[in-house]
C-alpha cells in the first residue's frame, strides 16, 4: 500500500469552495486541511470555475468573496446583539 491518502470528491470540492467561493488563499486552505498547495491547485483546476484572465473579472470575484464574508460577519453580530439585548433588556 502506498503512503498516499485518498480524499473524497466531497472533501476536495469543499476545499475548492473555500478558495473560489469564500476567497481564502490556496496556501492557507492547504495548510489548514493538511494537503499540499499543489494538490489544492489541481483540485481548483479540476472542480473550480474556469479562471478569469481579465483583471476586472478577478477583482469582481475577490470583492464578491469579501462581500460574502462581511455579510456573514454582520449576520453573526446581528444575532449576538439581539441575544444580548433580550438577555439584558
Amino acid at each position: 500500500m502506498s503512503g498516499r491518502i485518498r480524499y473524497t470528491e466531497e472533501f476536495k470540492r469543499e476545499a475548492v469552495a473555500q478558495v473560489t467561493d469564500r476567497g481564502h488563499s490556496v496556501t492557507s486552505v492547504a495548510k489548514r486541511i493538511g494537503v499540499s498547495s499543489k494538490s489544492l491547485y489541481d483540485w481548483v483546476k479540476r472542480f473550480g470555475d474556469a479562471p478569469d484572465t481579465s483583471a476586472d473579472a478577478s477583482e469582481i470575484k475577490r470583492l464578491k468573496a469579501e462581500l460574502r464574508r462581511v455579510t456573514e460577519e454582520r449576520d453573526i453580530l446581528k444575532k449576538a446583539t439581539a441575544y444580548f439585548a433580550k438577555d439584558h433588556g
